[in-house]
């Protein structure tokens, strides 16, 4: 079984512009004479691969401790795009996602540089998608992701931000993307990865 990692190295991960970078502070080292080598880690919830929860963009969203597992685990479609993703765009990617398996076609990956937009949101959204992952480090124009979000996320989809995917070709995989249990945080860092069936 052929499994890809789709995240980000987090301490070299690409940052949204104004976000805080990781930093990792090493607080004890076995060479120094401690009893065990021991890192703290200062991060933001958005930094690398990660995940959105509804709360991100709407203050009575769920928050990422909310959201069933279910959501986050289960067979997904990579579909590779450049540039915008149009309506049109959006309902030949579900199309073909169902063509190939009906439940992949509830998580979507998109691979490429490709840009979400507001009609291809909506499609999405009207689809009843659990989840929508890209590979840039949010969904929507980089300087106006908001209304995307505002779409997605109050269609209760949550959102995979900043996957790897040059590796992966298109088709249907069991997707892991669990993120970590940050109880009351509007989005965390995942583990991301794709099992080839």
């Amino acid at each position: 079984m052929k499994i890809y990692d789709i995240s980000q190295e987090v301490f070299g991960c690409q940052v949204y512009p104004g976000d805080p970078s990781p930093e990792r502070e090493i607080k004890l080292r076995i060479e120094d004479g401690a009893v065990c080598n021991l890192s703290a880690l200062h991060m933001c919830a958005h930094n690398g691969t990660h995940v959105d929860a509804p709360y991100h963009f709407l203050n009575e969203g769920k928050k990422i401790d909310e959201i069933d597992l279910s959501k986050f685990v289960g067979y997904a479609y990579v579909a590779e795009h450049q540039g915008d993703i149009t309506a049109s765009d959006a309902a030949s990617i579900l199309e073909k996602a169902r063509r190939s398996d009906a439940e992949a076609a509830r998580r979507i990956l998109v691979k490429g540089d490709a840009t979400m937009t507001v009609e291809a949101a909506s499609v999405f959204a009207d689809a009843g998608i659990l989840l929508y992952g890209n590979e840039s480090q949010t969904v929507g124009p980089m300087d106006a992701p908001m209304a995307v979000h505002l779409i997605m996320l109050g269609a209760q989809i949550v959102l995979l931000e900043g996957i790897r995917l040059q590796d992966v070709p298109e088709g249907v995989y069991i997707l892991h993307a669990a993120p970590l249990n940050l109880g009351g945080a509007e989005g965390a860092p995942c583990r991301a990865t794709l099992m080839q069936i």
